[in-house]
Parts: structure tokens; sequence; C-alpha cells
């Protein structure tokens, strides 16, 4: 007959016997909760946490003094971009991010935006054509919004004569502007659009030299324009030039209390004296 030495055994490894998968799940909440603390550890450590710093304020700083400035704070620094303003000095910080004052984590990144040394440069009329003038031809209203869209301050209008309201010619700082080439963007832009009165001069000229050719008599027929004033004239004088012999109605009236027209010849005298 076998020994039972169950009674001699440790209480615990009785306990195990017993009841082995709750001592499993014992086991693997302890491993979890010791992984949970190590990871809680590491990122306190790595974050950092319960630390900050105060950002300084580096704008209109130049670019290498912010960048230094940082530096020595323990933050690095990015080049978020670059604008050109008129009126900044070239190189400056105009802006940050974070901003002044603001509590970060010791050790974060830092955007900049600088002051470009140099404007930006944009082609007006990409057309393949170095040659000819940019942005020729197409209509003035359009010429304005794409000046808006691409950032241009300074642009100045002029009439010119032509016979549609289309763009002639773009002048940057006082040089045309071709297809294909590069223009600052703050150059002083002058726009040449024609204004329409070519047109009209034309009918102009037409109509003089048809009234012309009436008056001298190499054109017959009933004249289109069968007045016109005469400069040398009250300017509102008008006589015919359809025909010679027109004259005007109120010339054949006869005034109140006459006896003859105005226009009828006098008689001759009598070759009979009394």
């Amino acid at each position: 007959m076998e020994k039972d030495n169950s009674h001699n055994a440790p209480l615990g490894t009785g306990l195990i016997a017993r009841h082995p998968v709750l001592f499993n799940i014992f086991i693997i909440a302890i491993v979890a909760f010791t992984g949970i603390y190590i990871i809680y550890i590491a990122l306190a450590l790595f974050t950092k946490h319960g630390e900050a710093d105060k950002v300084p304020n580096v704008e209109n700083m130049t670019y290498t003094k912010a960048l230094e400035l940082l530096h020595d704070r323990g933050f690095r620094v990015d080049i978020r971009d670059s604008v050109y303003r008129d009126d900044v000095k070239p190189g400056l910080v105009i802006e940050q991010f974070p901003k002044a004052n603001s509590m970060v984590k010791p050790g974060r990144k830092l955007f900049l935006y600088i002051n470009a040394v140099h404007p930006k440069e944009v082609i007006l009329d990409d057309v393949n054509h170095p040659n000819e003038f940019a942005m020729k031809g197409v209509s003035y209203r359009t010429a304005l919004a794409k000046f808006e869209e691409l950032g241009f301050k300074n642009v100045r209008v002029v009439k010119v004569l032509g016979a549609t309201d289309r763009v002639v010619k773009v002048l940057a700082n006082g040089k045309p502007v071709r297809k294909m080439q590069k223009v600052p963007v703050n150059a002083m832009i002058v726009l040449e659009v024609a204004d329409g009165r070519l047109a009209d001069l034309r009918d102009s000229l037409q109509n003089e030299e048809l009234r012309r050719a009436y008056m001298d008599g190499s054109v017959e027929g009933d004249m289109p324009y069968p007045h016109y004033v005469d400069p040398d004239e009250d300017e509102y004088s008008t006589s015919s030039v359809a025909d010679p012999g027109y004259s005007s109605p109120e010339a054949n009236q006869t005034p109140t209390g006459a006896t003859e027209p105005l226009n009828e010849e006098p008689e001759e005298p009598s070759q009979y004296l009394e």
C-alpha cells in the first residue's frame, strides 16, 4: 500500500495543483502589469513628461541669430517657407511656430518663416514664343485677374489707340516683357490696353472720304449724310451738299405784312417812262 504524502506538500504547491488555470491567469496579469509599468516609465523618460520649456521670441531676428539662440535653448529648427515682403529686411524671421512664450516639450522642433533675400519670380506667359510680347491679345480683365493671382501689387493700366479692349504690351520696370520671361512680383507693371477708338476713327475717315467724293461729283446718287457742319461757320448753321439749289423753308416764307416773297427777283424798270 502506497503512503499518501499530499499532506506533507507545501500549501502553495497544493493550491497550484488544485487550481492551475487561476494560477496561470495570475502570472499573466503580473507580467502584463509589469510590462505596462515599464512602458510608462520609458515614455515618461523619452517624452520628458512633466517638463516644459518656454519658446523664445525670434521674430524680426536674422536667421543666423535666431538659429543660434534656439539651438542654445535645446530646440530643433526647421525652415518652413520663404516669402518676400518689401517692408521687411531680407533674411529676417517674419513668423515662428509655436509662438513666443508658448510652453512646449524640451527639444521640440520650431518652424520659422524667413523673408527671402530675392523676390519671387514668375512667368506671365508660358507659351513658347520668346520673341512675342507676353499676354498680347488677352482681354485686360483676364490680365488683371492673373496679375492679382500671381501676387503683383503695382499694376497700372494705360490706354492706347486700338480696335478692341485687348492687351497690347506689358512693361515691367519700363521694359517690355516677352513670353517665357520671368518677372519679379515686386516689379512695377504697366499694362498697355487698346481703347477701342481705332474702329471709330476708321469709320470717321471713311465717312469723310465718302462726303468729299459726293462733293467732287465723283460719286452719284443721294448722299447718306446730306447735312454737315462747316467748321468755318457757326456750329448751328447747316447747308445742303446733296442739292446745290437747296434752300431752307424759312428762306421762302413771307414776313408778316409783306406783299412779296423775299426770294423773288426785283422787277426790271419799265423801258417806257411816263
